[in-house]
């Protein structure tokens, strides 16, 4: 309960309180029901009882159950409102917390799992809330309540009740016992499901493509049957609480009056009067304690699965980003976009060797460095140590002679323009995907859109589109071409006009000839811009002003194209892969 109440709000725990009287309230009109029932049996088993008295008695009655359903309304109402407060609260803070994870991270967790957690988990928590609250703060008060009302009656009675409690928390034990860890499994199982769902739409067309239909059929069948299993099991275990509660309440009424109706007959005159109105006021309070249990049953069928979706989401929220933001501003000193790596290694977590080993080098003010190898030696790696998605095992990367740590996260990303390997393109149009984000120096123009769409190739077919800067993209740009999307990408980093801009293999989906033209453009365009490319391609990167060569993740080459042709042989024999020595001499 203390993982739920956690992330209540002021205002939530405000409204708590007041529910919390509200469900006094409406217990004390649900006990006070009996007294008037007592009082009515009594009236009319006196003789010349007058109408009037039992017409009164009858009226309160009626009041407290009017009173009760009105208090009943207001506690629903409130519940619904801090449930719905808790959801938006919990919900900003996962958000929050996910967008502050470092790439490793977001691995850990994974993003079927993360997409759960902030919805399936959150819904869990909810709705324990509320239908919980009432239940979970009126069953107690009411049974303990309840008891007191018919403590020192027949001690037969109180016998009888005691011992169908302790009969129904026998039960509600057991079933809580055996279903905790399947609903345990569910969750994970649902995470699972998700992930399997996720993969079939993203990867429709391979799976078309390549009659994977049934296989994928399969695998989604057996996830699918494994939640089902599971979830019949868990509810199986559960379904018992229900029969054996209302088995135990119809035991204890019977009972109660077969037990009632010996101490009734070896009473005599008024005592037997007394005795049967006792009996009557006893039953219903010892209803009263029974339905209680009966409230709780519903909680203890929702309990499970909100205790478990309860832990999942803290255990996002209560991890502490890896990435820890620094302190200074780019607005401290005035950004110039010179890299340089200091013998930088880097592991990737629980990982038994390095990724890259001992990285040193300088990119200065306007320069290309390019860097190249095979796949799998860390090329992107080594540029996502730059904007922080990772930061390095060992020794340092300086952005302006400081290091990456000691900037603040916002500040840094300001001054680089990133082109991620995987074209990514938001829903909405070309404009938000182009003028996204925010670079710190003010809001984009449509001429800012417009120039770097002509920068990066993209003027002639986005001006053909029927809407031009208008026209809609879809989710993942699914309705632009590969090459396309990544002309969008690029001029995405490049509206921001940032001192550094980082390509990571951006430019593998575009001809020679575009490839060449965006390659111009860019060296007229962004002239004060230090530009980092990791290509595959040597046509690519043979005009940078240096060429890194990684293998394994080692630095075995550092120079210009002409000069690494003589001195590296990796390098040497990716060129040879691609072009003939004719035309690497030209």
């Amino acid at each position: 309960m203390r993982q739920i109440l956690k992330h209540f709000s002021r205002r939530s725990i405000i409204y708590v309180i007041l529910n919390a009287l509200l469900i006094l309230a409406q217990v004390w009109l649900e006990l006070k029901m009996p007294d008037y029932m007592s009082q009515i049996t009594v009236l009319t088993q006196t003789p010349n009882s007058e109408i009037s008295a039992i017409v009164l008695a009858g009226a309160k009655m009626m009041l407290c159950a009017l009173l009760s359903l009105v208090t009943a309304i207001l506690v629903t109402i409130l519940s619904a409102k801090v449930a719905a407060d808790y959801s938006w609260c919990v919900r900003a803070k996962l958000y929050d917390k996910v967008e502050s994870f470092s790439l490793e991270q977001m691995n850990r967790f994974s993003a079927a799992s993360l997409i759960t957690r902030s919805t399936n988990d959150i819904t869990q928590v909810q709705n324990i809330i509320v239908f919980g609250m009432m239940a979970i703060i009126k069953a107690p008060v009411m049974s303990v309540w309840a008891i007191t009302k018919i403590s020192g009656k027949h001690w037969q009675w109180t016998l009888t009740t005691a011992m169908c409690v302790v009969v129904l928390c026998f039960v509600l034990i057991i079933c809580y016992v055996f279903a905790l860890p399947k609903f345990k499994r569910i969750q994970t199982l649902t995470d699972n499901i998700n992930r399997i769902s996720r993969e079939n739409l993203t990867g429709l067309r391979v799976i078309r493509a390549y009659n994977a239909e049934s296989y994928q059929e399969e695998k989604f069948e057996k996830a699918n049957d494994e939640l089902t299993k599971n979830n019949l099991t868990a509810h199986r275990v559960m379904s018992i609480m229900g029969p054996s509660m209302m088995t135990i309440m119809n035991a204890m009424s019977v009972i109660i009056y077969f037990v009632g109706a010996f101490i009734i007959s070896e009473s005599v005159g008024v005592q037997r009067l007394t005795t049967f109105s006792e009996m009557i006021v006893f039953s219903q309070y010892a209803m009263h304690v029974i339905m209680s249990f009966m409230v709780l049953n519903m909680i203890f069928i929702m309990a499970p699965r909100a205790i478990v979706a309860a832990k999942r989401i803290n255990e996002v929220i209560d991890t502490e980003p890896t990435i820890i933001d620094g302190e200074l501003t780019v607005n401290d000193k005035k950004a110039v976009g010179e890299i340089e790596f200091k013998n930088v290694s880097f592991m990737y977590p629980d990982a038994s060797d390095y990724v890259l080993k001992n990285i040193s080098f300088k990119a200065k003010k306007g320069e290309t460095v390019a860097i190249i190898g095979s796949t799998g030696c860390g090329k992107s790696t080594l540029i996502n140590l730059i904007p922080r998605f990772f930061d390095a095992s060992e020794g340092e990367v300086l952005v302006d002679n400081i290091n990456v740590k000691d900037y603040k996260l916002e500040d840094l990303h300001n001054i680089i323009g990133y082109v991620p390997q995987k074209a990514v393109l938001f829903s909405g149009d070309i404009n938000t995907n182009v003028a996204f984000g925010s670079n710190g120096k003010g809001i984009y123009t449509q001429d800012d859109v417009k120039n770097a769409v002509k920068i990066a190739q993209a003027k002639d077919f986005v001006e053909k589109m029927p809407h031009q800067y208008e026209s809609d993209i879809a989710q993942g740009g699914t309705n632009v071409s590969g090459g396309q999307r990544q002309r969008l990408c690029i001029a995405r980093a490049l509206c921001r006009e940032p001192e550094i801009l980082i390509f990571d293999d951006s430019f593998s989906a575009l001809d020679y000839k575009t490839d060449r033209a965006l390659r111009n453009a860019l060296k007229e365009e962004t002239a004060g811009t230090t530009n980092i490319i990791v290509a595959q391609r040597i046509g690519t990167i043979k005009d940078a002003d240096l060429i890194l060569v990684l293998n394994e993740g080692e630095l075995v080459g550092m120079g210009k194209h002409k000069e690494l042709l003589k001195s590296c042989q990796v390098y040497k024999e990716i060129a040879l892969s691609q072009l003939s020595q004719e035309e690497l001499e030209k």
